[in-house]
């Protein structure tokens, strides 16, 4: 945690600000979680600079440890940070989910699919900028994260065991790995600086929401036993869902198919539509659920079904996470623990690097003409300084030309 942890300006922020930040990224972060992670620190780390590299690596690292969507549980820590509290929070929420969900919504109402060779080069072109925007994140995480020989040793090793195991076990063995490498090989890298991380967040405020995470998780299967709630059923299947599952985006997919194909709900040619279109909209992939609930039958769909869904499944993570800031800070100020997060930020650049080759790399560049079009997206963000929205236009587009013309 060398360098400036606190990195958040003095005269904080507001809802408003932290709304139209985040709805910007929700317009143009394409390329799933990973790339989440590269949109947001090009957005708030290096233009707008709410925070510094350190604090931002502190950040993932807790969202990696906690079940649930990682970059909507990042995005919302941050949104807490900046915009004083909640409201801050829940401002970063709505303005980064909000989009992809209307627009899986009205794909839900219109029963539209979305296919073709236009279409699957323009999803192309997309997966060729979540290239580009992983490469930039790393690139500069790692000039700031290790900086040293004992950093960059727990970064080589955290993307051998992110490599090698495969999923969420994978990426938490890394992070765990490097946080007790960092005890023994980091404890001579400079202190923190006075500055830290101050969330707006009593502890009581922290352990009501734990409380409460709890509580959603055990009382709703009770009360559909007892009443056989359509609404309460639905509200307990995406909760469930968001609940138990560790690395967000396409490992929630199986646990949504068993909650709502195996139950009748949706059928399974609907479902993979709906999961093809999510593929091609930016922001987080759970706001699958909204287009899931809008088609669920004989639960409530439409509308009703598309809110009740999409609250639920990321309202877990989120709860966990308002739970755990007021403490987090204070754990990170320990000698010992800031040993240990100097080696856990270490594997968190390992853990993108790894994520960079697998999915995000052996999913787009599949020929000669997509590594052209990669480096071109990473030299336009590096060097150029071209905005990430800017980039997202350009392949997107030559992603929909390669596809017309193949």
């Amino acid at each position: 945690m060398k360098q400036s942890r606190d990195i958040v300006r003095e005269n904080g922020g507001s809802p408003a600000e932290v709304f139209i930040a985040f709805l910007r990224l929700g317009l143009t972060s394409f390329g799933g979680p990973v790339a989440h992670l590269g949109y947001f620190r090009d957005e708030l780390v290096l233009r707008r600079r709410w925070i510094g590299d350190n604090g931002y690596a502190d950040l993932m690292a807790l969202c990696q440890f906690l079940p649930g969507p990682a970059s909507s549980q990042l995005g919302f820590a941050l949104g807490v940070l900046r915009g004083g509290g909640l409201l801050g929070g829940l401002a970063a929420w709505a303005g980064f989910t909000l989009p992809s969900a209307i627009v899986l919504f009205g794909f839900a109402l219109a029963a539209a699919s979305f296919t073709g060779p236009l279409a699957a080069g323009f999803v192309h072109g997309l997966k060729l900028v979540a290239v580009a925007i992983v490469a930039q994140a790393v690139w500069g995480m790692a000039k700031s994260l290790t900086p040293d020989r004992e950093r960059a040793g727990i970064a080589l090793a955290a993307v051998a065991l992110a490599t090698l195991v495969a999923g969420a076990a994978g990426q938490l063995g890394a992070i765990v790995l490097g946080a007790f490498a960092g005890l023994w090989l980091c404890r001579s890298a400079q202190a923190a600086p006075a500055g830290h991380l101050h969330f707006p967040v009593s502890r009581r405020a922290g352990v009501v929401a734990l409380l409460l995470f709890a509580v959603l998780l055990a009382l709703p299967p009770v009360i559909v036993a007892a009443t056989d709630n359509g609404a309460v059923a639905l509200f307990d299947a995406f909760y469930r869902s968001g609940a138990l599952v560790f690395g967000g985006g396409h490992v929630v997919l199986p646990l949504l198919e068993a909650e709502t194909v195996s139950t009748g709900w949706v059928d399974e040619s609907t479902f993979l539509a709906g999961y093809g279109l999510a593929q091609a909209v930016p922001g987080p992939l759970f706001t699958f659920a909204a287009y899931l609930g809008a088609v669920a039958e004989p639960a409530i769909g439409g509308a009703a079904g598309a809110a009740i869904a999409l609250v639920a499944i990321f309202l877990p993570g989120l709860l966990l996470v308002y739970g755990m800031l007021p403490f987090w800070d204070g754990f990170c100020q320990h000698p010992a623990a800031q040993s240990a997060m100097r080696g856990a930020n270490a594997a968190v650049v390992g853990i993108l690097a790894a994520a960079l080759y697998d999915p995000v790399w052996t999913s787009a560049v599949t020929s000669k003409p997509d590594f052209v079009l990669a480096l071109a997206g990473f030299l336009l963000l590096t060097i150029w300084k071209t905005p990430s929205w800017g980039v997202v236009l350009l392949l997107g587009a030559a992603g929909t030309l390669s596809g017309i013309a193949g």
